[in-house]
């Protein structure tokens, strides 16, 4: 399925930066098994909380440490108890289990994606 073609400019709207995770916690009131990330985006934007349902792929021991894509522009949203402040992005393999988007190379936090 694709989506409709947007222009450049509806693009750049979206502010997808880099992040590391810095806190992992439970989530068991959750629908669908997730984490509760806190991620460091730097000192223009901070330290913000996700949730994300990457249990499947990924231990708490797997995350801290991890540097990881997300969506810091988006309204924040109510999950459950839990205020989701960032969307963080992956990707569904073959068995539909979400494998986070990442980098290769270690880049300071809050580095916007080009």
């Amino acid at each position: 399925m694709t989506t409709p073609t947007i222009d450049f400019d509806s693009f750049l709207k979206v502010d997808i930066r880099a992040g590391t995770i810095v806190a992992v916690d439970d989530f068991p009131e959750a629908r669908k098994p997730a984490w509760k990330l806190t991620i460091d985006f730097g000192e223009e934007i901070g330290v913000k909380k996700s949730s994300a349902q990457i249990t499947e792929l990924y231990g708490k021991d797997d995350l801290i440490g991890r540097q990881v894509m997300a969506v810091v522009n988006f309204p924040p949203r109510q999950i459950g108890p839990f205020m989701s402040e960032v969307l963080t992005l992956g990707a569904a393999d073959d068995e539909g289990r979400v494998v986070l988007l990442g980098l290769n190379h270690p880049v300071p936090n809050g580095s916007r994606m080009h």
